[in-house]
């Protein structure tokens, strides 16, 4: 093989939240490439490293480029915040790799996801069954999306929205809401955490019927509570159900 390439899955933005794994992966490479605002993040901890970025849409010539980048014997890490196998870049690397017959190795480290980082910051929100959803429609039809959003609401899943709402994007999220309405109480606690694990990081608990009103970025996650969920002192708590059984 000539080179190798890592996936890597760097977290919601802080050095405390990288694995060990994905830190000695961007240490020990030639080349670290990804989506501009990922490179200056990274740029801030590793700061003598050798970084190629590509802006927003340009996914498919970043993942060649640093295919080509290994292919020439160099160890790259292509970079993704989260975790890089859930709406990250390492499916469309093997995607890529296996078209252009590339005789590399690669290896995908996992990062913390945006929904157990803001999981962390609300409470305990995701202690049940989950559903995780992207609201962007650029890969997908928004008939399947909100079709998604209307059967894990029906199923009780707690559910945690990304990509929430963009500036071409505005009414997607109310949407759901609505369709949640359909089979949940508008008291259902909503959490909503902005920049994770970053210095502006903020964070809101609100409820299903508000959630219209809530000021929701692309830079938020959005959790949904599912029936059981509730809000106490400021967090979100999804009951397992262990106080119940150990009282029975």
């Amino acid at each position: 093989m000539s080179g190798k390439l890592t996936v890597v899955g760097f977290g919601p933005g802080s050095k405390g939240d990288m694995t060990l794994r994905a830190v000695e992966a961007i240490e020990t490479a030639d080349i670290v490439t990804g989506y501009t605002t990922y490179v200056k993040i990274l740029k801030e901890f590793f700061p003598d490293k050798n970084y190629k970025a590509t802006g927003m849409m340009k996914e498919i010539d970043r993942c060649r480029m640093a295919i080509e980048d290994a292919m020439a014997g160099n160890k790259v890490a292509m970079v993704s915040s989260g975790d890089s196998g859930i709406y990250g870049m390492t499916g469309l690397i093997y995607e890529l790799a296996f078209d252009m017959k590339a005789d590399i190795e690669i290896e995908s480290v996992p990062g913390v996801t945006a929904a157990s980082s803001a999981a962390s910051v609300l409470g305990a929100p995701l202690m049940h069954d989950v559903a995780l959803i992207s609201l962007s429609d650029l890969m997908t039809p928004i008939e399947k999306i909100m079709k998604r959003v209307e059967l894990a609401g029906e199923a009780d899943f707690v559910i945690a929205l990304y990509n929430p709402k963009s500036h071409g994007r505005t009414e997607y999220l109310g949407r759901a809401a609505d369709l949640l309405l359909k089979c949940r109480s508008p008291d259902t606690p909503v959490g909503i955490v902005r920049d994770i694990g970053r210095k502006d990081q903020t964070m809101t608990i609100t409820t299903l019927g508000k959630l219209k009103e809530a000021e929701v970025d692309m830079l938020c996650t959005v959790v949904i509570g599912n029936s059981q969920t509730y809000a106490k002192d400021g967090l979100m708590i999804t009951p397992r159900g262990y106080v119940a059984k150990y009282l029975e």
